[in-house]
C-alpha cells in the first residue's frame, strides 16, 4: 500500500506507483513518475520530467532532476530517467538533461553516496559504486561496475570504462579505459583492477588476456596506430577485446599509466632511528 506523509507534497500530475512511502516534506513535482516499491524518504525534491523505476531508495535531503547548472540553461529542459534497484543516499544531486530531447541516465543497482553530485546528460551504467563527495560533470559516460572513491572529480565528457577503480581525490580530465586501477594522488593508471575482475567472475584465461593486452597498451612503446593494430589483430573477442573497441573513439585523450621517474629515490630504514643509505632506483 502506497503511504504518503500529510506533510509531503505529491502534485495531482505525478504518477506514483503501488507500495511506494514518501516521506515528510517531501514534494513530487508535475511530470514524475515513481515506480513501485520505491522508498522516499523525507525532504526530498523530485522535479518534473524524472522518472524512477521500481525498488529505489531515495535518502533524505536528495534533489533528484534538478535543472542542470549551466549558463544556457534554459526553461525547456531535457529529462532524468533512473532505473530499477538504485540506492541513493543523503543530499545527492542528479540534473536533467540540458537541452529539451536530451536525457541524464542512471541504470539498474548503482549505490550512489553521500552529497555524491552526477550532472547534466550524463550516462551512468549498472552496479556502480559513486563514493560521497564524488563530482561527476556534465556528459560524462560511466560503465558498468565502476568504481568511484570519495571526492574524485572528472571533468564533463570524459568517458570511464567498465570495472574500472577510481581512487578517492582522483580528478581526472581524459578517459579511463575499462578494467584498470586509477590513483587517487597521481590521478594515473596503475595497473589492472584485478580483485574487482575476479569478483565479477573474470576466468584466470580472461585475465591473463587482459594482462597482456594491457602489457601492448602500456609497456610495448609501440606507436600509437600499432597499439589499435595489434589490440585488433590479437585480442578479438572476449573481455580483452574492449580496449581497442574504447580507444578507437573519444575526444579527450586517454589517462596515462604513472611510471617511476628515473633516479627516483627510496630510503629503507632499519630502525626509526636508523636509516641505510639511499638506493638509486633506474
Amino acid at each position: 500500500m502506497t503511504q504518503i506523509h500529510p506533510s509531503a507534497y505529491v502534485s495531482t500530475k505525478a504518477e506514483i506507483g503501488s507500495n511506494v512511502s514518501i516521506g515528510p516534506f517531501s514534494i513530487v513535482e508535475d511530470n514524475v513518475f515513481i515506480g513501485n516499491n520505491c522508498r522516499v524518504a523525507g525532504h526530498v525534491a523530485i522535479k518534473s520530467g524524472t522518472a524512477l523505476g521500481a525498488d529505489n531508495e531515495v535518502a533524505e535531503g536528495a534533489v533528484l532532476g534538478g535543472a542542470p547548472q549551466h549558463t544556457k540553461a534554459g526553461k525547456d529542459l531535457g529529462t532524468l530517467l533512473i532505473g530499477n534497484g538504485n540506492r541513493i543516499r543523503e543530499y545527492v544531486t542528479i540534473h536533467r538533461g540540458l537541452a529539451p530531447t536530451n536525457c541524464t541516465k542512471v541504470g539498474d543497482g548503482n549505490m550512489i553516496m553521500v552529497n555524491a553530485h552526477i550532472a547534466h546528460d550524463c550516462h551512468i551504467g549498472n552496479n556502480t559504486v559513486i563514493v560521497n563527495n564524488v563530482m561527476l560533470a556534465g556528459h560524462i559516460t560511466v560503465g558498468d561496475g565502476a568504481y568511484f572513491g570519495g571526492a574524485a572529480g572528472v571533468h564533463q565528457f570524459c568517458r570511464i570504462g567498465r570495472l574500472a577503480m577510481i581512487g578517492g581525490q582522483s580528478h581526472l580530465s581524459q578517459d579511463v579505459p575499462p578494467f584498470v586501477m586509477v590513483d587517487g594522488i597521481s590521478s594515473h593508471i596503475v595497473g589492472l583492477n584485478l580483485v574487482g575482475l575476479r569478483r565479477a567472475g573474470f576466468t584466470r584465461d580472461e585475465i591473463k588476456d587482459l594482462k597482456a593486452a594491457y602489457r601492448v597498451i602500456y609497456r610495448s612503446g609501440l606507436l600509437w596506430n600499432d597499439t589499435l593494430e595489434v589490440l585488433k589483430n590479437t585480442f578479438k573477442d572476449g573481455p580483452a577485446s574492449e580496449f581497442h573497441t574504447f580507444f578507437s573513439i573519444g575526444d579527450r585523450g586517454f589517462v596515462q599509466e604513472r611510471k617511476t621517474p628515473r633516479g627516483a629515490s627510496i630510503k629503507i630504514a632499519d630502525s626509526p632511528d636508523t636509516e641505510r643509505p639511499i638506493r638509486r632506483v633506474a
